[in-house]
């Protein structure tokens, strides 16, 4: 494998002449999308967005497609902020990767800043009926909670179409959704999402099987 890694292409788009400073080539902006002269303490630019790569906030397509979405809804007056704790990455790999949230380490920092308990459970794809039938029963998924309110933090998932499975769990994200209401939730046999189902479920206690 051969990362060369990206930069942004802002080099040449005279960006200084209006008292931006960029770090790295990277464009600072508010939640709402909008441009600021600098990254600490720096002033809203009027009339002016930056989105995607450029801004260096999280390099995806479809992170970069929400931040234009975000941006004209607040060019036309109606409110929004990205969360970028609930947009899922996927890394296209074998075994696929896929995330959303913060990392295990920065979930625990932030748990510990913010006062809360941080909670973990874990599905096995070695239990999981259709990823036995694929011949892939290697992998996990691995559910972090806040234990206090039971609201999912991140997920983290290693196995095959983790990419796909990420999806129900960025949407928990994004919907403060509990474990203890996911538990509950039905879950297609025999699907691969059972691996979350059995996390969700062993997040309060319970067994999947």
């Amino acid at each position: 494998m051969v990362a060369t890694g990206r930069v942004p292409n802002t080099s040449a788009m005279g960006l200084e002449d209006m008292g931006i400073e960029t770090f790295r080539g990277f464009v600072s902006v508010n939640e709402k999308m909008q441009v600021l002269t600098k990254s600490e303490d720096g002033e809203i630019v009027p009339n002016l967005y930056c989105i995607g790569d450029a801004n260096g906030k999280m390099m995806l397509a479809h992170a970069a497609s929400a931040q234009g979405i975000s941006a004209v809804e607040n060019i036309c007056g109606r409110e929004h902020v990205v969360d970028h704790d609930a947009i899922p990455a996927a890394c296209f790999t074998h075994p696929e990767i896929a995330m959303v949230g913060p990392t295990e380490e920065q979930a625990i920092e932030r748990a510990e800043k913010e006062g809360w308990a941080l909670g973990k459970s874990q599905g096995n794809f070695r239990a999981n009926s259709k990823a036995l039938a694929e011949g892939e029963g290697n992998g996990i998924a691995k559910v972090l909670y806040n234990k206090d309110t039971g609201k999912v933090v991140a997920v983290h998932i290693i196995g095959i179409h983790a990419a796909d499975l990420i999806q129900e769990c960025s949407n928990a994200v994004a919907a403060g959704t509990t474990v203890q209401e996911l538990s509950m939730m039905v879950h297609t046999h025999p699907t691969l999402c059972e691996v979350l189902d059995e996390a969700f479920k062993g997040a309060v206690g319970m067994s999947a099987h």
